[in-house]
């Protein structure tokens, strides 16, 4: 985790005489000392004219890097933020230290020596415990957090996490200023969210972008738009990502005029092969490699061959019934939201983002011509160590229709014994195989798949390996974000219902499947669920999407 090195001084103010006292804390939870941190310095200055502590110096550390100055004059205190080399944040507080409430125990110990008391508070719940020192003419403390009782030696957080003194030094004079600086200064909130921001790299894919069905929809020089606009794409330069780093995407969406719930997916278009699903957007559907299972249907570019690689799909959400657009839809007790967030963890992928320029894509399946608003970003929060693994993904299939508006078959292909089956050639082995599995079920009427639970079975090389059957019965949880869903005579909402591994309004997570080592040489992956037969025209379709990942 990024270090955050915080220090505190106190502003001097015509000093007859002084002694400069530096105290060096360290933390540690549960009795260990935390590996890898930097030290919180308090400088603290004894004067004839009062208490008061000193200014601060910094050993070299990773940015951000926070000061807090106090100021006992009139009870302020300065947070200042070091976000880079050449910008600085800070926020002035008027009012904390003096609301600041505490319970005085009779517990009293020794630290150092010195006799110290001892002090309770609770603070969202979290009690935290301070020992504190009258002995020395000094306040401080290594937080902002009981800074008038005394010098804080100790403070013990819920009885585990604890910062404490390891070190009290006499010094000749405090080190200079660093922060005295050209120095944005901003209210408490945006300086929290600033320092939040600055502690891992966002990357913007897209902003207020509009997935809708028209045939006006256009391009420009950033971001390309396919079948009839309900797909849009990008190139995306990635830096490189530490091994062992953390990577989140995040989609917020909003209704703008389609009042249904749909399949959007957020994904990556690999390029790595002399076909991908990029030629298929611009020269059309016809073009993808073709997937047959014997049901005389053929399906486009669902499947791995040695000339072409499918999307993989970073993250599959659902939109809810109309979120914002149809917010004027009012119940008794019901606040609709404002927007759906989805985020996800997708750091199993980081061989296929790392240090690369991606096309990156997003859809959302309407026919609407408002259709929906989305935005949509990469976070990734290095790490500092890390013993993880260098991996292989290598992607598999994908049954999910993104080009469903450009003529892309539904993925109806599992009503035959075959069902889905993948061949890939491995030319070297790999270890600890995992294969990132995501299934969902459609079909939305009564006895649709959509509402009917299904086995979905996994083999390799023949082999049954997993199965399980993907349900989700928790999609009442979602009914604010659902405006729009129709209400029924029993006394529920459509979005209440149980369904085939989603609900309107959620992400649908992958399940991760251990395929043990695999040697060098050919494999087969397939893929059986018992699908519904049609019924008129409706029938059922399964969104299955897979990427292998191993050592």
């Amino acid at each position: 985790m990024k270090k955050l090195l915080i220090c505190i001084f106190l502003l001097v103010y015509g000093t007859i005489f002084s002694q400069n006292y530096k105290i060096t804390y360290l933390k540690s939870s549960n009795g260990n000392l935390i590996e890898g941190q930097d030290p919180v310095w308090v400088y603290a200055t004894e004067t004839a004219a009062g208490i008061s502590s000193e200014k601060i110096s910094l050993k070299k550390a990773d940015y951000p890097f926070e000061e807090i100055s106090i100021d006992r004059s009139n009870n302020t205190f300065y947070q200042i933020a070091t976000l880079g080399s050449d910008r600085s944040i800070a926020s002035k507080d008027t009012t904390s230290l003096a609301k600041q409430t505490f319970e005085f125990l009779n517990d009293t110990k020794k630290i150092f020596g010195y006799n110290c008391k001892k002090a309770k508070t609770v603070i969202n719940s979290n009690t935290i415990e301070l020992w504190y020192t009258n002995d020395l003419k000094i306040k401080g403390a290594p937080t902002v957090l009981g800074q008038n009782l005394g010098l804080v030696l100790e403070m013990i957080r819920n009885g585990n996490f604890v910062i404490a003194a390891k070190k009290i030094e006499k010094i000749k004079a405090p080190p200079s200023f660093l922060w005295i600086k050209p120095i944005k200064i901003v209210d408490g909130l945006t300086y929290k969210d600033l320092l939040w921001k600055s502690r891992f790299t966002t990357i913007p894919v897209f902003k207020d972008q509009i997935i809708n069905f028209s045939d006006q929809s256009v391009s420009n020089d950033t971001i390309l738009r396919f079948a009839n606009g309900t797909i849009a794409v990008r190139k995306v330069r990635i830096p490189e990502i530490k091994l062992g780093s953390q990577i989140f995407v995040d989609v917020t969406e909003q209704s703008n005029g389609d009042a249904y719930d749909r399949t959007g997916s957020f994904f990556i278009i690999p390029t790595d092969k002399s076909i991908s699903f990029l030629d298929g957007l611009k020269n059309g559907v016809k073009t993808l490699p073709l997937y047959s299972n014997g049901n005389g249907k053929e399906y486009q570019g669902v499947v791995a061959n040695a000339t072409y690689s499918p999307i993989v799909e970073l993250m599959r959400f659902f939109t809810p019934f109309g979120v914002k657009q149809y917010n004027n839809l009012q119940l008794k007790d019901k606040t609709w939201a404002e927007n759906v967030l989805y985020r996800q963890d997708v750091s199993e992928l980081r061989s296929l983002l790392s240090n690369k320029e991606v096309w990156i894509g997003i859809n959302i399946g309407n026919y609407d011509k408002g259709g929906h608003k989305v935005s949509a970003n990469f976070t990734i929060h290095n790490e500092e160590e890390s013993k993880t693994v260098p991996s292989q993904v290598i992607p598999l299939f994908c049954t999910n229709n993104i080009m469903e508006m450009a003529g892309q078959e539904y993925g109806t292909m599992f009503n035959t014994d075959k069902g889905l089956e993948v061949s890939f050639k491995l030319d070297q082995p790999l270890k600890n195989c995992k294969l990132r599995y995501i299934t969902t079920g459609h079909g939305g009427w009564e006895n649709g798949d959509e509402f009917v639970p299904k086995k979905n079975s996994i083999f390799i090389d023949g082999k049954e390996t997993y199965s399980f059957t993907p349900w989700r019965q928790d999609c009442g949880s979602y009914r604010l974000s659902n405006p729009a869903s129709g209400n029924f005579p029993n006394g529920l909402s459509s979005s209440d219902y149980s369904r085939s591994n989603w609900c309107p309004g959620t992400v649908t997570n992958p399940v991760f499947i251990d395929l043990g080592n695999l040697e060098a040489g050919n494999h087969t992956i397939q893929v059986k669920i018992p699908q519904g037969l049609p019924e008129g025209t409706s029938f059922s379709a399964w969104n299955v999407s897979g990427v292998l990942i191993g050592e």
